[in-house]
């Protein structure tokens, strides 16, 4: 696993914890909800990804 991902999805996650709780204290709960749901989705679609690559990679090893 690459050590760069890691690091992308603390750093996507650091700057949506940190916007959320801007616009919680701004009171705009309702655009903070929907920057959480943005960084779930953009790490999900990087992770996703990844499985891909795993599930190719297993799928060549054991010539499936």
């Amino acid at each position: 696993m690459d050590i760069d991902l890691l690091f992308k999805i603390a750093g996507i996650g650091i700057l949506v914890a940190v916007l959320n709780q801007v616009l919680a204290k701004a009171g705009r709960e309702d655009q903070a909800m929907m920057t959480t749901l943005t960084g779930v989705i953009i790490v999900l679609l990087m992770v996703i990804s990844k499985i891909s690559e795993l599930f190719n990679t297993v799928r060549n090893t054991f010539n499936l």
